[in-house]
């Protein structure tokens, strides 16, 4: 069994009852299929008028003489029905038979559908929500190295490939086969002779169909690939429309969408024609075989006499009624690859290792009461350390900023703190303890962190401010946005804080943003406070509004601000200056002023990168 389906198998089990109902009514679809068929042949022997009266009712012998007995009886009854009723009665009988199999085997048709959707519906939903877990848990670290494109590509497209093509082959395991089942053991108890050559043709057919089939499974996986890669496309093409257009890039966006789209579409159409193939050629196989019974058929009827025109012709009928069953399940044999495809695309995020997880004696921690420390910390994105055996020790209710130039390591401090990387070498404590021996639920509740980017979802104002305490009323958060200095913009919103933001916040300027950036960290209320930048990429009047959500922001709390103005960090308890991830000096504003060293020469430049 492919370690695929096996993975597969526990969301199945979820949904047993569904399974197990779906079988049931699919093996009665298949029986009622087949005596469809066979519940022709007294209609035709009415029609062609070869049954013999029979007259008294015949007694049952055992299975072995079951075929002789439904015959016996059924003229029997037919005789009876004409001799009382007269011949339309009769016939209305038979013709009676055919309409209540028809229904049973519709009726089955559609219970067993019902299961098997509450059963490919359930485990889609499961798939999702496992998948979701799994992509919402893992940490930054993943993202920076992956698109994001090719993941939306797997919750989006393999699962409903999974989904499509899995459950519809549950379907096919059980009806097609078992139709082709019964309608060869009816034929066999018909026809042994015929039916010989049918046993023959149905693993002929499966290996050519297999043939056909090869290498399926890897263009499927190199069609979901270019999958991921098209929607990352798209995804950066509307996240960065303004650069695009700004830099009259269309071209070459265009250019590289259209190339991605093209080799998608050369890998589908070989996929399609793959599948196309199956059907056509499992039919032909099919009529190919037929055409072989009539032959051989028109003898036994014409110069053996060994079976009626009638019961030939329902024989063919139910040969002919084979070919879909058997279309079906060589159409699925295609699917199951590319489901497969699917499954491994899936399968490979969800069974991604997170290396930053609670260990499993990590302890809750509500409070912060004396410092959080860095002890000779190395750290590396890559090969080379960003990070070169750094100490720093940030006492509570203190300021400390971090300044340098780009690269020298300071949003990977913040980054650190917050456990979203871990330490390659070294240790991070608060309060003495291991940040890792902390649960990360907690770990995080104690701090806020504000970004360069703004990062507002599509949403209110309250939704997104409230992020941090879901259950916060109106009027905290409207105290949050008076300490953030933006109260004074939200209550001239036509729906105060229960206005929509847009897309990340497109409805506002990015002053305003960063502002509720700030406000949700207030409301959080929590004692460390981590600004990452959090006015770099705001003009002067912006930045003065900023500026003073800050300073009330950091009031009484502990703060790593990490700097790119000097107007930011000149009132902080100790400047940290680094360089290459390590620290050149340190003091306060007026201390490295003193210093005229690299610090005078960043304020010289206004330039903290």
């Amino acid at each position: 069994m492919d370690v695929n389906i096996k993975k597969l198998i526990p969301f199945v089990s979820n949904y047993k009852k569904h399974i197990y109902l779906n079988v049931f009514f699919n093996i009665f679809y298949a029986l009622f299929s087949t005596l469809l068929m066979v519940s022709m042949i007294p209609t035709l022997n009415v029609l062609f008028g070869i049954d013999e009266k029979i007259y008294t009712a015949p007694k049952y012998e055992g299975i072995g003489n079951i075929k002789n007995y439904t015959g016996d009886f059924l003229n029997y009854k037919m005789t009876t029905l004409t001799d009382v009723y007269g011949f339309k009665i009769m016939l209305l009988f038979v013709i009676s038979i055919i309409i209540v199999t028809a229904l049973l085997k519709n009726i089955s048709n559609y219970f067993a559908s019902y299961h098997v959707t509450r059963l490919r519906t359930g485990v889609l939903r499961d798939l999702r929500k496992k998948l979701y877990l799994k992509i919402i848990n893992l940490p930054v670290s993943y993202y920076s190295e992956k698109r994001k494109g090719d993941v939306m590509a797997r919750m989006l497209g393999d699962i409903n490939d999974v989904q499509n093509s899995f459950f519809q082959v549950l379907e096919l395991v059980v009806r097609e086969p078992l139709t082709i089942i019964f309608s060869i053991v009816t034929m066999f108890i018909i026809s042994p002779k015929l039916s010989l050559f049918v046993l023959v043709f149905i693993p002929v057919a499966g290996i050519i169909i297999s043939r056909i089939g090869k290498n399926l499974k890897s263009k499927s996986i190199k069609a979901q690939n270019e999958n991921g890669i098209f929607i990352s496309i798209l995804d950066e093409t509307l996240g960065g429309l303004k650069v695009v257009k700004g830099y009259n890039a269309e071209e070459s966006f265009i250019d590289k969408f259209n190339s991605s789209i093209n080799r998608l579409l050369h890998l589908s159409n070989s996929i399609g024609n793959k599948n196309n193939l199956a059907s056509p050629m499992s039919e032909f196989l099919g009529i190919v075989t037929i055409a072989v019974l009539l032959w051989f058929g028109a003898q036994l009827v014409v110069e053996d006499q060994s079976i009626t025109s009638a019961t030939f012709i329902t024989y063919i009928a139910l040969a002919y009624t084979i070919l879909t069953p058997a279309k079906a399940v060589s159409k699925a044999s295609y699917q199951v690859k590319s489901g497969l495809a699917a499954a491994e695309r899936v399968f490979t995020l969800m069974d991604q290792e997170n290396p930053i997880v609670d260990k499993p004696n990590a302890v809750d921690k509500e409070t912060f009461t004396t410092s959080i420390r860095l002890e000779n910390i190395n750290f590396r994105y890559k090969k080379e350390n960003v990070l070169d055996n750094f100490t720093l020790e940030i006492p509570k209710g203190k300021t400390i900023a971090l300044v340098g130039q780009s690269g020298s390591g300071k949003s990977t401090i913040a980054n650190l703190l917050t456990r979203f990387y871990d330490v390659n070498e070294g240790k991070i404590t608060m309060d003495g303890l291991d940040i890792k021996d902390i649960k990360l639920k907690s770990l995080r509740g104690l701090m806020g962190l504000v970004t360069q980017d703004s990062i507002l979802f599509n949403d209110t104002i309250k939704a997104n401010i409230a992020l941090g305490k879901p259950d916060a009323t109106d009027e905290e958060v409207i105290e949050a946005l008076k300490i953030a200095n933006a109260y004074e913009f939200v209550k001239d919103l036509p729906e105060g804080i229960h206005s929509n933001v847009g897309d990340s916040g497109n409805k506002l300027s990015g002053g305003q943003k960063q502002r509720l950036s700030i406000a949700r960290a207030v409301l959080k209320n929590p004692p460390i406070m981590i600004l990452d930048e959090a006015t770099s990429a705001l003009d002067t009047e912006s930045e003065k509004f900023v500026q003073v959500a800050l300073e009330n922001m950091m009031q009484n709390r502990t703060s790593i601000v990490i700097a790119h103005r000097l107007s930011t960090i000149q009132k902080a308890n100790s400047i940290i200056v680094m360089q290459k991830g390590k620290i050149v000096e340190q003091g306060t504003h007026e201390e490295l002023i003193a210093l005229n060293g690299t610090y005078n020469k960043l304020v010289m430049m206004q330039s903290f990168e």
